[in-house]
C-alpha cells in the first residue's frame, strides 16, 4: 500500500534527513522511465532539511536541481502516493552537514534528458545517489548500460527510445534509474 495524501488526508510518516522519497510523475518522459525499468516509481529524491514548517526535499527535475517542499514533492505524484526508504541507521550530525553541502553543490545544475551518469548534468536518480555518497560513502543503487536495463525488461517498446535518441539508443550509456534506489538493500522501507 503505497502513503497518499490529498486534500482529505495530510499524514506525513515520521522523516529525517537523508531518507529517499519515490513518486510516480504522470506524465510523458516519467512513464517511459517506469516502464523502461518495470517499475511504479519514475522520480526520486532526497530530504535535506525542515524549513521548520515542513521538510524540504533536493531533487533533480525539469529543467535543474531544485528543493521543494515534501508536500508539493508528493503532490506531483499519481494520485499523491509515494513511498520512502531510509538507510539503515540514521546519519550523523557531520553527514547531515555534508548532506546539505553535497545537494547545495548541485544546485541548478541542469536536467540530463540523455541519462548519461558521467555527465556534469544531473537527473534524479544520479542526483540522489551521488548526493548520499558523497555525504555519507552509502552507494545506492544500481549503475548499469541502457544495454543491460532494456534487455532486463523486454516487454518495454524501444520504439519511443530510438524516437528519443534520433534513432541511436546509446547502449553502452552508464546510467541509474529511480528503480534501482527503491530496490536497494542498503535502504529500507518506512512508508509506503
Amino acid at each position: 500500500m503505497l502513503k497518499h495524501i490529498d486534500s482529505m488526508n495530510k499524514e506525513i510518516p515520521p522523516l529525517q534527513l537523508g531518507d529517499v522519497v519515490f513518486i510516480r510523475i504522470p506524465v510523458g518522459l516519467f512513464l517511459k522511465v517506469a516502464e523502461a525499468s518495470n517499475s511504479w516509481s519514475n522520480h526520486v529524491g532526497v530530504i535535506v532539511e525542515h524549513d521548520g514548517t515542513d521538510w524540504v526535499v533536493a531533487e533533480s527535475c525539469v529543467p535543474c536541481v531544485r528543493r521543494r517542499r515534501f508536500r508539493d514533492f508528493v503532490a506531483r505524484s499519481d494520485k499523491g502516493n509515494f513511498v520512502v526508504r531510509r538507510l539503515p541507521r540514521a546519519l550523523t550530525e557531520t553527514e547531515q552537514t555534508k548532506l546539505r553541502d553535497a545537494a547545495d553543490r548541485r544546485m541548478g545544475l541542469f536536467y540530463h534528458t540523455g541519462f548519461a551518469l558521467r555527465s556534469k548534468r544531473q537527473f534524479c536518480s544520479k542526483f540522489v545517489h551521488e548526493v548520499l555518497a558523497e555525504a555519507c560513502g552509502e552507494e545506492v543503487g544500481e549503475i548499469e548500460t541502457f544495454a543491460t536495463l532494456l534487455a532486463r525488461n523486454p516487454q518495454t517498446s524501444l520504439r519511443f527510445w530510438r524516437l528519443w535518441y534520433f534513432g541511436r539508443i546509446p547502449w553502452q550509456r552508464e546510467t541509474i534509474t529511480p528503480d534501482s534506489l527503491l530496490r536497494s538493500s542498503r535502504l529500507h522501507t518506512i512508508a509506503t
